[in-house]
């Protein structure tokens, strides 16, 4: 049988893929031991606070070994993938023939020539970084020592207890403050990790209620007992509660919520317009062939118009420096469009959209769109922004107070756009209504400059000619 070298195997390491972020969960693994690789091909789908993001192979060679499952959070450059690039057989039916060297004693990886970095802080680097030696790491491995088998004796049940101080569990910073958190002695926890590190599941694992025991067998009941009939046992009371880990997307997007909350001052108003005229627009641009293979909806006239107001109203298009004690004026627009996907709340951007015609508004809201319910937006998608417009109405909402994307200095919500009775030519006439809410931070935006930028929006819609005077 042919064996490899372990100078022929190369490790890759989990890429920092957005920036300056911590760690990623491995969603789905594209390769399996034993598969052949190629460079630039992509192995594994990860999900980061930011966004999912497919991770491709930067060299040749065959799978030897997934160092993670499916569902597993890993942090920044560790090992996800053993490849042995000399091209032999993976080892996959059989167990390796001794246990793998420590982290520290890896091979140093050469360094291929000529390569060029494909993602965010992904690349050609100029030293591979080695995890930090555990104390006592550069010691061959011996035998237990004496104090360590009295140790174990002890804890076996045998033999006298030696005051030995036991070893500080092997865990990394995050998951230590995560057992902190929850109030979880690491002490007490089970590791799964490699070379005995605690990972994330094994704090919750910890924390997890644990398997009801079996019940014994039933003996049978007196003759004098009475059976209960007035209070039902109810069946679902054996799981009262579920515990899901907030992490990726759904984690950033709390943080970020709550720092913003709390941060920005926010102030939210209101305004019902009549929206009759932008929804006949609407039908009349869909038959447009300037607009042929191109969504069309009510969310491109009311982005156009948000657009156009804020062109009016220049000085609502800023962000506050916080440490400079500065106002930031933004002399373009990243329009940010909140999407709901089953990953969390994302706000992806349309980069320069001021500039953009309504067909290319369109066609970028469309894409925009798509990609985000592909679970495919990319992190440059979301940085950036300026403004932010966010739809609650497709889930039949009439309004709400919007929460500023970071950074950002305002948000428009649009509401339900529904046949309500409405004044119109001095009579009550069936109209589409809708309610819109633009919240705005306090330090950056008066009331009168929010005020005239809601009020634009409204009169636009009311009036989607506008859009031609106005521009």
């Amino acid at each position: 049988m042919t064996t490899m070298t372990e100078a022929s195997v190369r490790e890759f390491k989990m890429p920092d893929v957005g920036e300056g972020l911590t760690e990623a969960e491995i969603l789905k693994w594209y390769v399996q031991p034993g598969d052949t690789v190629t460079d630039g091909q992509v192995v594994c789908e990860v999900e980061t606070a930011k966004a999912a993001v497919e991770l491709p192979i930067p060299y040749d060679g065959v799978v030897r070994e997934l160092h993670f499952p499916e569902g597993t959070t890993v942090d920044v450059g560790m090992a996800i993938i053993a490849v042995d690039v000399a091209g032999g057989t993976a080892p996959v039916a059989e167990a390796p023939a001794q246990a793998p060297a420590p982290a520290e004693k890896e091979p140093e990886e050469a360094k291929p020539q000529g390569r060029q970095p494909v993602l965010v802080g992904y690349g050609v680097a100029a030293s591979s970084t080695k995890r930090r030696p555990r104390k006592g790491a550069d010691v061959p491995r011996q035998e237990p020592s004496t104090a360590a088998q009295a140790l174990q004796s002890e804890l076996n049940g045998h033999g006298p207890a030696v005051a030995v101080t036991p070893p500080r569990p092997l865990a990394k910073p995050p998951v230590r403050k995560l057992a902190k958190d929850l109030g979880v002695d690491l002490a007490t926890v089970t590791p799964t990790g490699p070379d005995g590190i605690i990972t994330r599941e094994d704090v919750h694992a910890a924390v997890a209620p644990p398997a009801p025991a079996p019940e014994p067998v039933s003996q049978p009941a007196p003759a004098a007992a009475p059976v209960a009939t007035s209070a039902p046992v109810a069946t679902y009371d054996a799981v009262r509660e579920t515990r899901i880990p907030v992490k990726g997307v759904r984690k950033a997007t709390a943080a970020a919520m709550v720092g913003s909350a709390f941060t920005a001052p926010h102030v939210t108003e209101f305004v019902t317009v009549d929206v009759t005229r932008t929804m006949k627009l609407v039908e009349e641009l869909k038959a447009d062939k300037e607009f042929a293979g191109l969504r069309v909806n009510p969310l491109l006239l009311i982005s156009k118009a948000l657009l156009v107001a804020i062109k009016r109203n220049p000085d609502v298009n800023a962000s506050w420096d916080e440490a400079a004690q500065e106002i930031v004026q933004k002399h373009y627009v990243n329009l940010g469009i909140a999407a709901a996907t089953p990953r969390g709340l994302i706000v992806p951007n349309i980069k320069d959209a001021h500039t953009k015609t309504l067909p290319q508004l369109a066609g970028a809201l469309g894409e925009l769109v798509s990609t985000a319910k592909e679970g495919k937006t990319s992190p440059a998608a979301m940085q950036g922004g300026t403004v932010t417009i966010t739809n609650v109405g497709v889930f039949g909402v009439d309004t709400g107070t919007p929460i500023l994307n970071p950074g950002e200095s305002a948000i428009l919500a649009v509401g339900a756009i529904k046949l309500q009775p409405w004044v119109h030519k001095g009579k009550v006439k069936p109209r589409q209504v809708t309610t819109l809410a633009l919240s705005f931070d306090h330090r950056l935006v008066d009331g009168e400059l929010g005020s005239k930028v809601l009020a634009d929006v409204a009169a636009i819609l009311e009036q989607p000619k506008r859009l031609i005077t106005w521009a």
